[in-house]
């Protein structure tokens, strides 16, 4: 019965990893001892000078999860793999986790795949001056009084009229002035 593990590698290889071990797996004929190999990650949008970017971010930098079926040639093809510094467990020893605790990994993974999940980088804080993009105060400038981070919204106070007004935009319609 095949069961998840959880493997460890070097950060930043863990897609090399991934493939490295379904590579030699169907080389040495062990594809029905790995069922599956995972590097579980979410997209997540950041705005990076005033554009929005969907990049995919590991959620366990390092570690990769397989669901295998654990014999001596399985442990050595994932042991022997480059990149890879072992199993995550007790004294060296492979320790299996529940398919309710994979599937919190992939659950979250398989809902970020189908829906982004709208997690923002903002590249300016509370006093910094701001330009707005777009809306109907687009190319006015201001200052930012509020971050709500639960909403992905920000307090500018844009001068109209000669009077400080404060102003409730989306993250993506402010950017950093120059």
């Amino acid at each position: 019965m095949a069961r998840w593990y959880i493997i460890h590698a070097y950060s930043g290889f863990e897609s090399k990893v991934k493939e490295a071990i379904l590579t030699e797996a169907e080389r040495m004929g062990l594809t029905h001892y790995v069922e599956d190999v995972q590097v579980p990650s979410e997209v997540v949008t950041e705005v990076k000078r005033g554009k929005k970017v969907q990049t995919e971010r590991k959620t366990m930098p390092g570690y990769v999860l397989a669901k295998l079926q654990l014999s001596d040639d399985v442990y050595h093809l994932v042991k022997n793999t480059p990149k890879v510094t072992g199993f995550l467990g007790a004294g060296g020893k492979p320790q299996p986790i529940s398919e309710t605790e994979a599937s919190r990994y992939f659950g979250a993974a398989e809902a970020a795949a189908a829906a982004p999940r709208k997690t923002i980088n903002i590249d300016y804080e509370i006093g910094d001056s701001v330009k707005v993009l777009d809306g109907p105060f687009a190319t006015f400038n201001g200052v930012v009084e509020e971050l709500d981070f639960d909403k992905n919204r920000v307090k500018v106070s844009v001068s109209i009229f000669g009077r400080a007004t404060p102003v409730e935009l989306d993250f993506e319609q402010v950017e950093l002035s120059k």
